[in-house]
């Protein structure tokens, strides 16, 4: 049954609240501290969140509070948070108002006032009924990402093909999981293979398998991709870069569910449902003769489209804290603003390397623009010599290879190169 949260760290207090709700017949559970109300918001049965705004003895700005506010926005963006608020914290309650809190009630409150408001809260939002399995652990907050997540959990029962689109890094992956987990495929397996990292000479034999003695070194049974997922679901990421001979292959399984072993005459069937992956224009490759307009068809009954990471700035705090999480570390106000100001090229790939760049080099709790390698949100100019020396590190460990270091990056070879521009570095001619 949903509950309403009350964290108030003063046991008077908590028992005073808990028993106005029980007599208004408005079941509660109380959290001393805020580990144990994240714990109980990630339990999937809270519907209303009463926070207070201090827990440490003596504490009276409020920093707790918010702390603890974004925590529990972050595990879920749409739970309704009252805030419960001394005047000497009330200027931060209304901050955290205008960042999404249902409300703010001064202490001593008003109990008639309170009751109808939890009751008001409590019908205009009713818990998530989402599979919680379905979701995959996927952070965000925002709409945009709330329609992607809404349209995979729709197609996921349908088994019908879906080509998921987006730039590197955007989370194209977790949306195919996504829709794995809400198939009725979701106890069989989910299996990934790069289809575009594979040349001709393996693809075969990688998603149908080969025989002993098919090719050379081959001296046992290898099973492949369509195969391990019979039954299940075959994800096939950069499938605009698969050559034609392969469109060719891929094109006929695809019509048939029939397919032969390297080395073997005899025809398979595989029972899978098939979901593929691009950062490219695909309408733009066939138009050019590189891809297969019959087989677009086969692949891309539904397109999900994962916007870029700058088109959702309301997951970049929430994806920033979850990859924080378990370090004891937290981002410092100037780190957020610089965080939410970034274009983000290489996306949340980008966004993890960063913070795990932060958590490696930084030397105090607060995490700063510098140990993200970021430059302030208000133009000061510090942080660039860091990123600076981070993108020349990279280059000298991947011993000039801008493709190596942008992979190490979390960026693309095209964002590696306009930083480099922007910073004026300049790669060194080697002697041929």
């Amino acid at each position: 049954m949903p509950k309403v949260l009350i964290v108030e760290d003063q046991p008077a207090v908590a028992g005073a609240l808990e028993v106005l709700f029980h007599l208004h017949d408005l079941p509660c559970v109380v959290a001393a501290n805020p580990d144990a109300a994240v714990r109980q918001v990630q339990s999937g049965e809270i519907a209303v969140a009463l926070q207070d705004m201090n827990f440490a003895p003596g504490a009276t700005g409020g920093d707790e509070g918010v702390t603890l506010f974004r925590r529990l926005r972050e595990i879920d963006p749409g739970l309704p948070i009252l805030l419960m608020t001394a005047w000497t914290s009330l200027e931060t309650a209304v901050q955290l108002v205008k960042e999404g809190a249902a409300d703010y009630l001064a202490k001593p409150w008003d109990d008639a006032k309170l009751v109808s408001t939890v009751r008001a809260l409590l019908q205009a939002h009713p818990p998530r009924r989402e599979d919680p399995r379905a979701l995959c652990g996927l952070v965000h907050a925002s709409d945009a990402m709330e329609r992607v997540v809404s349209l995979a959990l729709q197609v996921g029962p349908s088994d019908v093909p879906v080509l998921i689109t987006g730039e590197n890094g955007a989370g194209k992956e977790k949306i195919a999981e996504i829709v794995h987990a809400a198939s009725s495929r979701k106890h069989r397996p989910l299996v990934r293979v790069n289809v575009g990292a594979l040349p001709d000479a393996l693809l075969e034999s990688e998603l149908f398998g080969a025989e002993p003695g098919a090719y050379t070194g081959a001296t046992r049974l290898r099973l492949g991709r369509f195969e391990a997922a019979h039954g299940g679901t075959l994800f096939l990421d950069e499938i605009a870069n698969v050559s034609a001979a392969g469109q060719a292959k891929l094109l006929r399984v695809l019509q048939s569910g029939e397919f032969e072993r390297l080395g073997a005459s005899q025809t398979r069937r595989a029972d899978v449902r098939v979901l593929c992956a691009t950062n490219a224009d695909l309408q733009a490759a066939i138009a050019g003769g590189r891809f297969r307009q019959d087989l677009y068809f086969r692949i891309a009954v539904v397109e999900i489209r994962v916007p870029p990471l700058r088109e959702r700035r309301e997951d970049i705090l929430p994806l920033a804290e979850h990859f924080l999480r378990g370090t004891h570390r937290r981002l410092g106000e100037a780190a957020r603003a610089a965080l939410v100001e970034d274009p983000w090229p290489g996306n949340v790939r980008e966004l993890l390397n960063r913070v795990q760049r932060a958590v490696a080099v930084g030397r105090g709790e607060t995490i700063t623009p510098a140990d993200l390698g970021l430059q302030p949100a208000h133009g000061a100019g510090e942080a660039v010599p860091v990123e600076r020396t981070r993108i020349e590190a990279a280059l000298r460990h991947a011993q000039g290879s801008v493709s190596r270091a942008a992979e190490a990056l979390g960026l693309s070879r095209q964002a590696l190169y306009r930083r480099m521009e922007k910073l004026g570095i300049v790669m060194e001619r080697r002697p041929r």
